[in-house]
């Protein structure tokens, strides 16, 4: 991502324990070098906590609690994955209205790995190209979506990626995509 062109972007990033660190410290550290404010926000009380594969990681700060998390405050929304995280998030009901104010709003919307599997409940899904972990591809694939095994896709509002691998190629296009929720602001 280019030097602070997403200065003055708003990306809320929703975790719940069990997230894969890497999938939110790569891309967090690309949009905060790209200028963006980014800021946790999680059903946990106080800090989060982090995997790496299936070993617990780091704990992160907690910089808004879900229960008064509003998406208005917000530009885009990044969905880490892991398999813990996203299935206690897609059970949430606080964390499902959070992900569809999003997606009702045409917010853009960044998820990989398991990630998509709150964008599921949130009806997010229905009628986009995507990509995810393998495992996901019924899933989304009942839910709508055509799934394709590919390292990134874009559709609308929505850029999806596979794995860890892929975070280079996915972090490129969050930054295109979340640069376009800055143009109708500046245009005004």
């Amino acid at each position: 991502m280019t030097s602070k062109k997403l200065q003055g972007l708003k990306v809320a990033i929703l975790v719940a324990d069990g997230f894969e660190q890497v999938e939110l410290t790569k891309p967090r550290q690309a949009l905060d070098d790209a200028g963006a404010a980014t800021r946790i926000v999680s059903p946990a009380k106080g800090q989060v906590r982090g995997w790496n594969h299936h070993d617990p990681a780091d704990a992160f700060d907690v910089d808004v609690a879900l229960d008064k998390a509003r998406a208005d405050d917000f530009d885009a929304l990044l969905l880490p994955g892991g398999v813990v995280n996203p299935d206690a998030l897609r059970i949430d009901e606080k964390a499902v209205a959070f992900v569809r104010a999003f997606v009702d709003a045409g917010k853009p919307v960044a998820a990989i790995c398991h990630g998509p599997w709150t964008l599921i409940e949130a009806g997010g899904v229905k009628g986009r190209r995507m990509t995810s972990w393998p495992s996901l591809k019924s899933d989304l694939s009942n839910a709508g979506a055509k799934w394709v095994d590919e390292s990134v896709v874009v559709d609308g509002p929505l850029v999806t990626s596979r794995k860890p691998d892929d975070i280079p190629a996915f972090n490129r296009e969050v930054g295109k995509l979340f640069a376009q929720a800055l143009q109708p602001a500046a245009a005004h």
